[in-house]
């Protein structure tokens, strides 16, 4: 794509001078590639709404189509689900809330009792792994395998590990760290073993917009009526239209029995709703700004192969798998032999702070997550930073 076509990248200088915890929990000249935000101006409808909401100092209690204002999301989740992966589902099922950590910890809770076993896919995204253990519960680890080409599941395995306090599936898809889209069949995969040892899944889709040509989101819950039966799905607008700071998203249940099983554990009120800002933020995002977004992802996409090019080219026995989804790369520096934790080892060594490996599994401290969402000249003195890092290390070693 060229340099005219992409989409606008704030500059380092504006980076720093913003008010956000990607640029400002490090300090000095530290680069920031850690958590998932990108470095972009949001969508200009999504701007539009913001600066109407100040314009007409609308700071009180919001009614949207003469209705709560929270039933708004509710409605565009839906059209959103419709439009973008075929999928119908009933706003009545869709419940919008401030935080889907939040709502992982609430889901935990409702559909499981201390003691009981929840599993996780790991290396995992390390709220899940707080919602399981930091509630009495027990985490039941599934680790995804390196087949040499990617990371997938191996379910035989899980199954044979599965017992009766076993409840529920925490599911990540697309997967994060990995950047992992499953296919069909593994879904149906998935499906089956939950309806064998009747688990309930929460099914975090929050990354299904961030897909790379050739790959496909199918949202679980779509897959047949028996999975959606037993699938919570979580998903926001924050990520993949970059607002998160605005906490709004939605909670859909699969059957009204789910929600019912849900809400006589964790009243509506306990969790709060959505400020109008995010509320607005969410509707224009879902049902306005798919445009820009086609934008951001063919300029992600070039990010995207120009990091795995210059790892190829400059750090080849660095393992990583192109990303099929998100805007996260999973790399495994363990042939390098940096003597340190990666994460530990980048950032004191290169200024660079990735998101260390061993946050998303015990054994994965050879690994980090780096996040290329960012304008070219920052990724390659990122890259830069990190080749001449690991060049000086073998020197000295």
């Amino acid at each position: 794509m060229a340099d005219a076509e992409r989409t606008p990248v704030f500059t380092t200088q504006q980076l720093r001078k913003r008010r956000g915890a990607k640029w400002e929990r490090y300090s000095g000249d530290v680069i920031p590639c850690w958590v998932a935000e990108m470095d972009v101006p949001v969508a200009p409808p999504i701007q539009a709404a913001m600066e109407r909401i100040v314009r007409g100092q609308e700071y009180g209690y919001p009614l949207r189509d003469g209705d709560r204002a929270e039933l708004a999301v509710n409605r565009a989740f839906a059209r959103r689900m419709q439009n973008r992966f075929a999928w119908t589902v009933d706003p009545n099922d869709v419940f919008t809330c401030t935080d889907l950590v939040q709502t992982s910890f609430a889901s935990v809770l409702a559909f499981s009792d201390p003691g009981d076993k929840v599993v996780l896919q790991t290396p995992a995204y390390p709220p899940f792994r707080d919602a399981i253990e930091g509630t009495g519960r027990v985490l039941l680890a599934d680790p995804l395998r390196d087949d040499g080409s990617r990371y997938v599941m191996d379910l035989d395995r899980l199954a044979r590990t599965i017992d009766a306090r076993t409840r529920m599936l925490v599911f990540c898809h697309p997967h994060n760290p990995t950047g992992r889209v499953f296919s069909r069949g593994e879904l149906e995969a998935v499906g089956r073993l939950a309806t064998e040892h009747d688990l309930i899944i929460v099914s975090d889709e929050i990354h299904a917009d961030l897909i790379y040509p050739g790959r496909t989101h199918i949202p679980l819950a779509s897959v047949s009526p028996e999975i959606a039966a037993r699938t919570v799905t979580i998903t926001s607008a924050t990520k993949s239209f970059n607002i998160p700071g605005l906490r709004c998203g939605a909670l859909h249940f699969g059957a009204p029995s789910l929600k019912q099983r849900f809400e006589a554990r964790v009243p509506r009120k306990l969790l709060g709703q959505p400020s109008i800002a995010g509320i607005d933020a969410t509707v224009v995002a879902w049902d306005e700004c798919q445009p820009w977004l086609d934008s951001m992802l063919a300029s992600l996409c070039d990010m995207r192969d120009r990091l795995a090019d210059r790892m190829r080219l400059e750090l080849p026995d660095a393992r990583l798998y192109v990303s099929e989804a998100t805007y996260m790369a999973w790399i495994d520096f363990a042939a390098l032999r940096l003597g340190m934790p990666a994460g530990q080892f980048f950032l004191e060594k290169a200024g660079v702070a990735a998101s260390p490996g061993e946050s998303f599994d015990a054994s994965c401290a050879d690994f980090v997550r780096l996040n290329f969402a960012t304008s070219p000249s920052i990724l390659d003195e990122i890259l830069t930073r990190m080749v001449r890092a690991v060049r000086s290390n073998v020197v000295a070693a």
